[in-house]
């Protein structure tokens, strides 16, 4: 759970996302597969009255217990993983125990991750638009923690095909984000910009604009998303710019020859 998230709310609120990892504390007893049925189901009823705050430790307890799932199928966690966790959630240190406990607990249950992706699947009803970003930004989470030793793993890149398929994303949506995760020389810039080669120069502008909005870090952080996620958003943000940057020259000069054309130059 993040420090710094704790201080921009108010104090009821803080005492309320403490309060969540003492109750996931009690919970630590019988089988593993029902002790997290029972985390989600208390994160579910507890900040019930509070999206935004839902949204926030559900993100943290999706985060915790998938990356354990990914470290389980990966096989390997190196040091620079564990870094990139640290980076999206900043844990107080008289909570890391308690953090600690989810993650083993998720990686040594038997049940698959499946199972696991549909419980976290179950903390964001789709209440508007909100819940359906925040399992992007798990997702993207994800994806962060995959490449932080500087290779995607084939092993990692089928867990996060198969996570993205619970969630119940399209496929075109999971290919969009890898496409913001793959090397520069192979990135697909009409993917990352979720647009058609075949738009015309405005059109493709547009979408760019709305992207950059959708996906500043204050409006992030606002739909429940811990502020050390800013660093992703970040990355996001590069990636979007970095596809309009291959693509309007491509299509600045097409308006150019048509409006050339059109006056008979």
């Amino acid at each position: 759970m993040s420090a710094i998230s704790f201080a921009t709310g108010s104090q009821a609120r803080y005492y309320r996302v403490m309060a969540i990892w003492t109750d996931i504390r009690e919970l630590f007893t019988g089988r593993p597969t029902d002790a997290f049925a029972a985390i989600v189901e208390r994160v579910r009823t507890m900040f019930s009255g509070d999206e935004q705050t839902r949204r926030q430790v559900a993100f943290s307890v999706a985060l915790i217990a998938l990356s354990a799932k990914m470290a389980k199928a990966d096989g390997v966690v190196s040091q620079s993983e564990v870094d990139a966790f640290r980076d999206i959630l900043s844990v107080p240190d008289e909570e890391m125990a308690n953090v600690a406990r989810l993650y083993n607990l998720a990686k040594q249950d038997v049940a698959g991750f499946d199972a696991y992706a549909a419980r976290v699947r179950s903390l964001f009803p789709g209440k508007g638009e909100a819940d359906d970003a925040v399992l992007e930004d798990v997702l993207e989470a994800l994806f962060h923690i995959a490449q932080a030793d500087g290779v995607l793993h084939e092993a990692e890149m089928a867990f996060l095909e198969q996570i993205a398929l619970r969630f119940g994303m399209e496929e075109s949506q999971f290919q969009r984000i890898a496409a913001r995760h793959g090397d520069t020389g192979s990135i697909d810039p009409y993917a990352v910009l979720e647009a058609d080669p075949n738009w015309d120069f405005e059109r493709l502008r547009g979408q760019y604009r709305k992207l950059v909005a959708a996906h500043h870090p204050d409006r992030m952080i606002a739909r429940g998303v811990p502020p050390e996620f800013v660093s992703i958003a970040n990355e996001r943000l590069a990636a979007i710019n970095e596809a309009w940057a291959i693509v309007e020259p491509r299509h600045r000069g097409k308006t150019r020859e048509l409006a050339d054309a059109a006056h008979g130059k």
